[in-house]
């Protein structure tokens, strides 16, 4: 997915949402390598922020290959590591259609990040937070409260109140949609009424897949739900040859992840180029 898009001339901002069990220290450490990789491709400036989920998790809620698998390395004894396990929500059912307990505390937690240290780019996320990076994006498109308000009546989930903002006129989101949007072994909420608003109508905001071939955490099947409830996701699925994992390091990978980001950003500093234009045109009146 090599990418001629012109190099971006402003500093980015993107949001980091960690996986199940992990923290937002643990992550920013799995993905150091990613880090400077990212820093070296956009001179303008690129600035990565990794919050911590807001529900912690108890040692019964964390099996230990999950736990050794998210983390990247093995438990030994492990209790400091299971100590410093969140989530952004608890998926409960013995197999899908899943619920998430705690749905609407992960998104309040991650609609305060945006008012406080936004706003962002773009997000990339991990696993469950994959799952989180194609919510936010759904929830911060245009029109999107509607598609909630007409699923509510027959079971759906309500739009969460965290992302409304009162503008005095009427009711709009707290943040800008976002640029783009990244999953690394993501997936979607399937077979339930409750969270079909988040994929219906399809995301519209360009997302990036990427897939471990040999995942056994993250069924396949459930990843590509995440990919079909995207808009435009031909070309923008890439596998690679390992489990489940961040490749913050193999340069085909990082080649692929920077690729799309340019050509993204190229699309976006074009648009606001062509405002500009507009607004300085002298009119002939």
């Amino acid at each position: 997915m090599a990418s001629q898009a012109p190099i971006p001339t402003k500093p980015l901002k993107i949001l980091m949402l960690h996986g199940f069990t992990q923290s937002g220290p643990l992550f920013y450490a799995k993905t150091r390598a990613l880090e400077k990789n990212l820093q070296k491709a956009f001179p303008a400036g690129i600035s990565l922020h990794y919050p911590t989920a807001p529900i912690r998790l108890l040692p019964a809620d964390v099996p230990f290959a999950v736990a050794s698998s998210t983390n990247g390395e093995s438990n030994g004894g492990g209790a400091a590591e299971e100590t410093d396990a969140w989530a952004w929500w608890r998926r409960k059912g013995d197999g899908e259609p899943y619920t998430y307990e705690g749905i609407e505390r992960g998104l309040e937690h991650i609609a305060e990040v945006l008012k406080t240290e936004g706003p962002f780019d773009g997000a990339i996320g991990f696993s469950q937070g994959g799952a989180c990076a194609g919510m936010l994006a759904s929830l911060l498109e245009p029109d999107r409260r509607e598609a909630f308000e007409a699923v509510y009546p027959t079971g759906g989930m309500r739009y969460p109140e965290s992302f409304e903002a009162d503008t005095g006129y009427n009711t709009s989101t707290i943040h800008p949609p976002l640029k783009f949007a990244v999953s690394y072994s993501g997936f979607a909420a399937r077979g339930v009424e409750l969270y079909k608003a988040f994929y219906e109508p399809k995301i519209k905001t360009p997302m990036l897949h990427f897939l471990g071939s040999l995942d056994t955490v993250v069924e396949e099947k459930r990843s590509l739900a995440l990919v079909e409830a995207c808009e435009n996701s031909e070309g923008k699925v890439v596998y690679h040859p390992g489990g489940h994992y961040l490749p913050s390091s193999q340069k085909t990978y990082v080649s692929a992840l920077i690729g799309f980001i340019k050509e993204i950003i190229a699309v976006s500093e074009g648009e606001t180029k062509k405002e500009e234009s507009v607004d300085n045109m002298d009119m002939p009146f």
